[in-house]
């Protein structure tokens, strides 16, 4: 049965197989129990996914995950083992590549090293024999909308990295593709320029805004900057779908809690409703319906529960910049920790501290006084920035 990682661009969603979502019929890009496999190997497994028209849906996870394998298989560029690609409500399982009026950027940017700027741009609308007028226009606006007018004459190896993935992002755009499909196009730059090449993205999506953007990358910074979805994959099957920042705030499972920054997991035991001890009365919060208490150290704590676990051995997650120093309130959660070290980063103070036999990392801001290695010192954490997930 294919996994359902459904639809729509920007309603959260707590977990891959609760995405149902109302998404317009019929959507820009729909697979249906899409599978690849090569000899006795299965790159990608039987999955389901919808992709609004403007959505920008980004598919993460490290090398080997299936992302590139997915996305290879909406262009045409990987046989299918089984299921199907629509195309705005049109069938391209078996069409080439060619066919199924998509623009691509790939890693390496595949520029003709024998042809200039404005002769790469304009290779996908000559080889589709369009009229001479229409291709002059569209080069010169391509060229504009990435700010390469400069540049037209130009050869590729004359061009630094940042500008030719520009080039190459033009002539993707040049026959006004409803799909644009991007494999980790930033990867080959350096930090300050992946920053200003992010923002380049988002502009132009901005000007195309009907667009879908299908997005490759191993980057969770990519991933949270431009993303409407995140679609972090493992092992080619969907491991997580949902809102960055839901992903974030509420993530599913310790995989997804992983690769979405720092975050501090501790073994628990959640509590039924009918066994919580009395005293969770103390730090319980006002609505508990979405919430969970959990037992970590002989201590009652409460924190979200996105999704519906049974009580037993259980995982809480928190973000090291969800915990304080300070006095605990009433529908807080507190812990007693010994300071392990202290780094002051800047912004930011980062602690270890000692939590029974387990590491916590707390973040603080940088200009609050930080407390000294050894001192015992009460953290204090909300409900809300909490979260019970399954140890998967």
């Amino acid at each position: 049965m294919p996994l359902q990682a459904g639809p729509s661009g920007l309603t959260p969603s707590p977990a891959a197989d609760q995405t149902n979502l109302n998404v317009v019929t019929p959507p820009c890009i729909g697979l249906r129990g899409v599978t690849v496999r090569y000899g006795q190997q299965t790159a990608l497994h039987p999955l389901d996914l919808d992709v609004a028209n403007g959505e920008v849906l980004v598919l993460l996870g490290p090398s080997g995950s299936g992302k590139t394998t997915l996305l290879r298989a909406i262009a045409g560029f990987c046989r299918l083992s089984g299921g199907q690609v629509e195309l705005c409500g049109r069938d391209v399982t078996n069409a080439p590549p060619h066919a199924r009026g998509l623009g691509m950027v790939v890693q390496s940017y595949a520029l003709f090293p024998h042809m200039r700027v404005a002769e790469n741009v304009a290779f996908g609308l000559e080889a589709r024999s369009r009229p001479r007028t229409e291709i002059e226009r569209a080069v010169r606006d391509g060229l504009a909308m990435v700010g390469m007018t400069d540049y037209a004459r130009r050869y590729p190896r004359e061009l630094s990295g940042g500008q030719q993935q520009r080039v190459a992002m033009a002539r993707a755009l040049a026959i006004r593709p409803q799909v644009l499909l991007l494999d980790e196009p930033l990867s080959a730059l350096d930090a300050p320029l992946r920053a200003d090449m992010l923002e380049e993205i988002r502009r132009l999506h901005a000007q195309l805004p009907d667009m879908a953007i299908v997005y490759v990358t191993h980057d969770q910074t990519e991933a949270i900057s431009l993303g409407h979805r995140i679609v972090l994959m493992r092992d080619g099957r969907v491991a997580a779908l949902g809102t960055p920042r839901n992903l974030h705030d509420t993530p599913p499972n310790r995989y997804a809690a992983e690769f979405f920054g720092q975050a501090n997991l501790l073994p628990v035991a959640l509590l039924s409703a009918t066994s919580s001890p009395q005293q969770q009365a103390d730090n319980a919060p006002a609505n508990t319906a979405s919430h969970a208490a959990v037992m970590l150290d002989g201590q009652v704590l409460w924190a979200r529960k996105p999704v519906d676990l049974p009580p037993g051995k259980a995982l809480l997650c928190i973000r090291p910049h969800d915990l304080h120093l300070g006095a605990q309130s009433p529908g807080t959660n507190r812990v007693d920790v010994q300071v392990e070290s202290v780094h002051w980063m800047g912004a930011v103070q980062r602690l270890r501290a000692r939590l029974g036999t387990w590491t916590l990392r707390v973040d603080l801001p940088g200009g609050q006084p930080a407390p000294g290695v050894g001192d015992i010192v009460a953290l204090v954490f909300h409900p809300q920035r909490a979260t019970v997930l399954a140890d998967t």
